[in-house]
């Protein structure tokens, strides 16, 4: 995996080994990104999250394009050692928060994010979950992107969102929502 655009373009990102982790494919995440800049514009100066974030290349996607802060969320062992490694070797500390823990844990937001990026494991209806509780605790505001990675035969229907857009790439559906006013 690499980074396709901004500050550490083209820099390489380990994942953990094993097949606990399954990490967003290059072409896949381009996918995500081009749809996210057609909505979004530039991602200077946006506050966003990688949830269920593995090696963290979503979130240090958005960091490399520009965004202030991310907020990334992970409780597998071996993923937040990748991640780590990946946030410390892109010298990206001064932004990045790490959470070691499940997603479901977080409390109150301080405010809400700009984009909200979730790529759970596949099948388990974790994301929908996820983001009914994100959205009550403040995190997903009426004006927040919120992206959804799944299984390609997973549709993605979630009370109070709205389905903005919707691709399949490969083994992947990618689902860009928007909370309903």
């Amino acid at each position: 995996m690499r980074i396709i655009a901004g500050d550490w373009r083209g820099r390489a990102l380990p994942a953990p080994k094993g097949d606990t982790t399954r990490p967003t494919a290059d072409r896949t995440r381009e996918a995500l990104f081009s749809m996210l800049a057609s909505r979004v514009g530039s991602f200077e100066g946006l506050a966003v999250a990688d949830l269920f974030a593995g090696s963290g290349a979503l979130g240090l996607e958005t960091l490399s394009r520009g965004a202030a802060s991310c907020l990334f969320v992970e409780q597998d062992r071996p993923a937040l050692d990748a991640l780590r490694a990946n946030i410390a070797t892109l010298a990206a500390g001064t932004r990045a928060t790490i959470r070691a823990g499940s997603v479901l844990a977080l409390g109150p937001a301080p405010a809400p994010l700009d984009v909200v990026m979730m790529d759970p494991p596949y099948a388990s209806g974790a994301g929908a979950v996820a983001a009914d509780k994100l959205a009550r605790l403040g995190w997903i505001g009426s004006a927040t992107w919120l992206t959804i990675e799944t299984g390609r035969a997973e549709p993605v229907a979630l009370a109070g969102f709205t389905v903005d857009a919707e691709r399949q790439y490969g083994r992947a559906r990618l689902t860009i929502l928007r909370r309903d006013a």
